[in-house]
């Protein structure tokens, strides 16, 4: 099937990710894009009548209750986006011989680890928002052996603020500024992802990790977009990030995972593929965004 006649759904296009994926996709593929206002996942009533009445090849749900800390107190939502509505989708899928490819993240894991956790890892939630899209996962593994869950980190793109957004406007307003320096993970670029998820949208991949390679704290990752503004000639307030602790953090309600980098290995064994480092990537989103 020629990639114009391929009919692939989004759900989540009003979100960072998935409004990459809609862009992106708009003009590659035969695309449906869902955004909240479309498509309330809290309600399975909706999703059955929204998506029976589709014909598709490909389900990409980019859609998510990600607010970490507030999972917490709000359990029954976060589980009903990140878990129950999944399981929805995955069987819909299944029942129309579609594959549903579900993202999902690093909070699967516990952070105890010290080096790159791979898809085989076992997955030990230490919060609710973990916990809610752990069980998605398996849901829709469950669901159909077509079905990919595809795990990112600390996704940055050009659709909404992210991170490394907040830390350049706050080094152009203020002379001072920090990040936590004993957390780790990996930055994912959305437009990187949106090239390369259709490297399998044709391979049976059960779990896969994808982020940018490598692995940095949010100082060192704040760090490298001030250095990659100053490089480009962006004026700055704050040219270096000084350094915090997660217990520092005494707003925080949820516990978080320290250590959460994912090995990208598999992905590109199965597609031949390797992905740009984030440091790679970073660069490239600041000069697209922030460049003159």
């Amino acid at each position: 099937m020629s990639s114009l006649n391929m009919k692939v759904v989004v759900i989540g296009a009003g979100g960072r990710l998935g409004a990459a994926l809609s862009r992106e996709y708009r003009d590659k593929f035969h695309a449906t894009s869902f955004g909240r206002g479309q498509l309330d996942l809290a309600n399975p009533d909706e999703i059955h009548r929204q998506l029976e009445k589709l014909e598709f090849d490909i389900l990409v749900n980019a859609a998510a209750f990600t607010n970490v800390d507030l999972s917490e107190t709000e359990r029954e939502q976060a589980f009903a986006v990140n878990a129950e509505a999944p399981k929805i989708l995955a069987e819909i899928c299944a029942d129309k011989k579609a594959k549903l490819i579900h993202f999902s993240t690093d909070y699967v894991f516990d952070g105890e680890k010290r080096k790159p956790y791979t898809e085989e890892d076992p997955a030990k939630p230490v919060g609710v928002y973990g916990e809610s899209k752990r069980q998605g996962e398996k849901s829709v593994l469950q669901a159909s052996d077509r079905h990919v869950v595809v795990r990112v980190s600390w996704v940055f793109g050009l659709d909404r603020p992210s991170f490394v957004d907040a830390m350049i406007k706050r080094a152009r307003d203020e002379e001072k500024i920090e990040a936590i320096a004993d957390k780790w993970s990996s930055p994912t670029y959305t437009a990187d992802i949106a090239e390369m998820l259709p490297r399998i949208f044709d391979i049976d991949a059960g779990i896969l990790h994808l982020t940018n390679p490598g692995e940095c704290t949010w100082q060192e990752y704040a760090q490298h977009a001030l250095d990659c503004c100053q490089s480009l000639g962006i004026a700055l307030k704050a040219r270096s990030v000084n350094a915090v602790k997660i217990s520092d953090m005494k707003n925080w309600v949820a516990k978080r995972p320290v250590y959460s980098v994912l090995e990208t290995t598999k992905f590109s064994a199965l597609t031949g593929y390797s992905p740009r480092t984030w440091r790679a990537a970073v660069a490239d989103y600041i000069e697209r965004s922030y460049s003159k």
